[in-house]
């Protein structure tokens, strides 16, 4: 696999990348280009591969088929170029507890040739994180400050989180996405982001990944995501509800929802006894007449895709170097603009 280095090259490439443990495949053919400056959501329901993603990337599992680079390197064979350039925050917060917060930062500075300390104090300094304290001693939000403070300090130009807000209370939360956010923005730092919960990922996130059993299924900028879809509303027929009747102005069209979700550009179709629902793509050749059309939600967006896993949609990478620095500068604005909105 050939790659490219620059501003605009992709942070993380896969191709076929996959990995077995025994009979299990947890993840299979996964194909990726990941823009660089973009905050990356990386969703799917428990066991959809989404560490395991992580992992290869960090070269701490031997892919069993396929290829991946970040930045550029191959993570099983250049190992200290890639964690000279990535920060990893997992989900257990692996800190040593007894150990203080002050023993921690001195171990980064000798263990990170690029350390900046100064930053890496201030972030804990502002959550008034004492530094004599033993981790053992810390509270949950204040454990997870200090994993992304030493993540933070050794200057990544990659970031990959692992399901990072879980057990955390709504202020920690708050606390920890204000500190991610304003380091992407500020430092022009590319995130990965994995997690479950969709609320997490809506509130900052500007490009999105969904795994589903260990396949990826929809890639793309989130504001494409969202305008190739529209929901479509219709009240529903009498007597129609639960069977194959006619749909709206779909009824020479169509016999029932499995046809209906057959038809190319239709995610998904549900019904109840007042309503029935498409998403649809946006080009679908479907007639409009007789149903509301709306924008959809990024939750909804993953929701539909989550339930309907034959369903696929990956966008094209930026195909040139002056997309993509647009691409990277949009970025970085719209992360602003969330933390602005969203993170007070």
């Amino acid at each position: 696999m050939t790659t490219t280095t620059g501003p605009t090259a992709p942070v993380l490439t896969a191709r076929g990348l996959s990995k077995r443990y025994g009979e299990v495949w947890a993840l299979r053919d996964c194909s990726l280009d990941l823009p660089a400056g973009r905050v990356i959501g990386l969703v799917g329901p428990n066991g959809a591969g989404k560490t395991t993603l992580l992992h290869l990337s960090l070269g701490l599992l031997e892919p069993t088929a396929g290829e991946i680079r970040v930045l550029g390197y191959a993570p099983r064979r250049q190992e200290r170029e890639v964690l000279a350039h990535v920060g990893f925050v997992a989900q257990q917060r692996p800190l040593y507890k007894h150990f203080t917060v002050e023993q921690h930062l001195q171990l980064g500075a000798r263990l990170n040739a690029r350390w900046d300390d100064t930053r890496a104090r201030e972030r804990l300094r502002r959550y008034a994180i004492p530094f004599d304290r033993k981790i053992r001693t810390l509270s949950g939000g204040q454990q997870a400050q200090v994993s992304l403070a030493l993540a933070l300090g050794k200057r990544p130009a990659l970031l990959l989180l692992d399901e990072p807000l879980a057990e955390l209370d709504p202020l920690a939360r708050q606390e920890f996405l204000r500190t991610l956010l304003v380091a992407a923005t500020e430092e022009g730092i590319t995130v990965l982001f994995s997690s479950h919960v969709v609320a997490e990922l809506e509130r900052f996130c500007d490009y999105l990944i969904i795994l589903l059993d260990g396949r990826v299924r929809v890639a793309g900028d989130v504001d494409e995501l969202l305008a190739a879809h529209q929901r479509l509303t219709s009240a529903t027929a009498p007597g129609t509800a639960g069977d194959t009747g006619a749909i709206g102005d779909l009824g020479s069209q169509t016999t029932g929802d499995e046809t209906l979700a057959r038809e190319a550009g239709v995610v998904a179709v549900t019904r109840d006894r007042h309503q029935t629902t498409m998403v649809v793509r946006r080009e679908a050749a479907l007639p409009r007449i007789g149903w509301e059309v709306g924008a959809i939600t990024l939750e909804e967006l993953v929701l539909t895709y989550m339930a309907n896993p034959s369903q696929s949609l990956i966008l094209p990478p930026p195909t040139s170097m002056v997309a993509g620095q647009e691409r990277a500068n949009a970025g970085s604005v719209g992360i602003a603009e969330k933390r602005e909105e969203r993170v007070p």
